[in-house]
């Protein structure tokens, strides 16, 4: 038996693959638990953002032919076989470089690597496209400063609060949250006086089986569009990159990543549920004006409520997703501090100050902020930054789903064989992670294929160096 236990954060003995041990204090190697199970909750929403379908909202109405609540119910579903898989390996492995250590205790050293060498695109550029969407939303509020100049000041204040350390920056960060709660709350009940007084745009059943604008219900349409709704989840994963700063151990992580999903799905299949019932044009009116798919929520806020609620739910969504970039960037420092501490990246990176590794920090900080002030001085630059950000954590995904089935099924590790645990859930979650993978842009695609064959390069480099020395 391994010196891995998937019921205690502690081992009996045994090697780790890179020499750290797992499962031992945190503070062993720096970090320190400060954070609470509501923390870890804060760091997951603030990630996803719990107004993130009202960029989408749009597409997805007009691809899922007015059915897009239900949409989010499938999507909510599909990515809870992957919340399942990090809730196991969490336990397993409760490790600060998350799917990096997952797939290492389950399928070796080389898939380790990959799995957070593609994990780290992701984990690097979706705060830059978090920082664009704040710089764009700001210099819609304020025209006389450019987009970049507030992009590059969100950057700078996030990471000063990361510096700061995990705990204060938790604190702001559940303010900020409650703040975006507050705004939905205001929209939920906004959009339920004026369906009450004024009655719906749309059929009452509408946002579940659709307009019929389209023709009759499509399966087809609806997993379609739920190919590009299960991206506005992204981010959950961020809450396992905690697991060496969280009080009472890995059960606690566990609980955190399920409930984090299950509060998105609640929050995301409501708000798209109201609002497709405000939308006075027709998902096949959306389907032939693409132009006007990118602001339908507002535009249904605006004729159905007015402009003030509009204005509300920009502001929020500025300031949110400048705090879904500081939940972003924590997450890829923990990334990149664990690569380095098990010798995969420079050493330097797994330095800590005061329990925070704050050069690994100011390395992702970097990184955001050339990719991210770079795209906002292009009209082109947030459609570069979204094209490749989200096959890196698709393609961690896979290989976590391989982690549960490597360590359980395979090494018989983690004791009796669980086969809907251990092998249904993980095999259906990597399908779907595939699926949604084939349906993803031709260049993203083509970036995610680059950046695995640079990983697959560098891992062969370090074997090799390391068989000379």
């Amino acid at each position: 038996m391994s010196g891995y236990s998937g019921n205690s954060d502690t081992t009996a003995g045994g090697a780790h693959p890179g020499g750290a041990r797992p499962g031992t204090a945190a503070e062993d190697d720096g970090l320190r638990r400060s954070l609470s199970f509501r923390d870890l909750v804060v760091y997951g929403l603030l990630f996803i953002a719990p107004m993130a379908p009202v960029g989408v909202f749009g597409t997805l109405d007009a691809k899922s032919h007015g059915a897009v609540a239900l949409v989010y119910i499938i999507a909510t579903i599909a990515m809870a076989f992957t919340a399942f898989s990090y809730a196991q390996m969490v336990k397993v492995a409760p490790r600060a470089g998350s799917v990096f250590a997952y797939a290492r205790v389950g399928l070796g050293n080389g898939p380790g690597f990959i799995a957070g060498w593609m994990a780290m695109l992701d984990y690097l550029l979706i705060p830059a496209v978090a920082y664009l969407f704040s710089g764009i939303a700001m210099e819609a509020l304020v025209p006389s400063v450019s987009r970049w100049v507030w992009t590059a000041i969100a950057v700078l204040v996030t990471t000063a609060l990361n510096l700061w350390g995990v705990r204060a920056a938790a604190r702001v960060g559940f303010l900020v949250l409650a703040m975006e709660i507050v705004v939905l709350l205001v929209f939920v009940v906004s959009a339920i006086v004026v369906l009450a007084t004024d009655g719906a745009q749309r059929d009452w059943l509408s946002p579940l089986s659709g307009d019929g604008s389209q023709g009759a219900f499509a399966l087809g349409a609806v997993v379609g569009a739920v190919s590009v709704a299960v991206l506005s989840y992204l981010g959950f994963d961020a809450i396992a990159s905690f697991a060496e700063e969280v009080t009472g151990g890995s059960a606690k992580v566990a609980r955190a990543v399920l409930c984090c999903l299950a509060l998105a799905g609640v929050l995301f299949i409501a708000q798209t549920y109201l609002v497709a019932l405000l939308e006075p044009m027709s998902s096949a009116q959306l389907a032939a004006d693409p132009a006007k798919q990118g602001s339908a929520f507002y535009d249904a806020t605006d004729s159905a409520v007015g402009d003030w609620l509009h204005d509300l739910v920009a502001v929020s969504k500025a300031i949110g997703a400048a705090f879904a970039a500081l939940a972003g960037q924590a997450a890829a420092g923990r990334l990149l501090f664990a690569m380095a501490r098990d010798r995969r990246l420079p050493g330097a990176l797994s330095r800590t100050d005061s329990g925070t590794p704050r050069l690994a920090l100011l390395c992702a900080a970097v990184v955001t902020l050339v990719a991210a002030v770079w795209a906002a001085r292009r009209d082109d630059g947030m459609d570069h930054l979204v094209s490749v950000v989200n096959v890196g954590a698709l393609t961690a995904f896979v290989l976590l789903h391989a982690s549960v089935v490597g360590w359980f099924v395979v090494q018989r590790e983690g004791g009796p064989v669980s086969w809907w645990r251990h092998l249904l859930v993980p095999v259906l979650g990597a399908a779907i992670t595939i699926a949604v993978i084939v349906e993803a842009a031709g260049s993203a695609q083509v970036v995610g294929l680059i950046w695995f064959v640079v990983g697959l390069a560098v891992l062969v480099g370090q074997r090799t160096r390391r068989g000379q020395s």
